[in-house]
C-alpha cells in the first residue's frame, strides 16, 4: 500500500497529521496547513486534485 501524503506539499503521514478526503470515488489527503487552501482557494489544487477547476472557495458570511 503507498504511503498517503498531503496532495499540496507532498508531505507523507509519518511527517504530519493528514486528514482524509473523499473526492470523486477516490480518497486524497491534506494537511492541516493546506486545510485552508482546500476551504478558501480550491484553484491552488488544479493539477493536483482531479476536477478542483470546478470547486468554489466557501463563501463565508458573519
Amino acid at each position: 500500500m503507498p504511503s498517503k501524503s498531503c496532495v499540496m506539499c507532498e508531505r507523507p503521514a509519518s511527517d504530519v497529521p493528514l486528514l482524509t478526503l473523499d473526492y470523486r470515488d477516490s480518497t486524497f489527503c491534506v494537511c492541516p496547513q493546506h486545510l485552508p487552501v482546500l476551504i478558501h482557494d480550491p484553484g491552488q489544487l488544479i493539477g493536483k486534485l482531479p476536477g478542483a477547476e470546478r470547486l468554489r472557495p466557501s463563501d463565508i458570511h458573519d
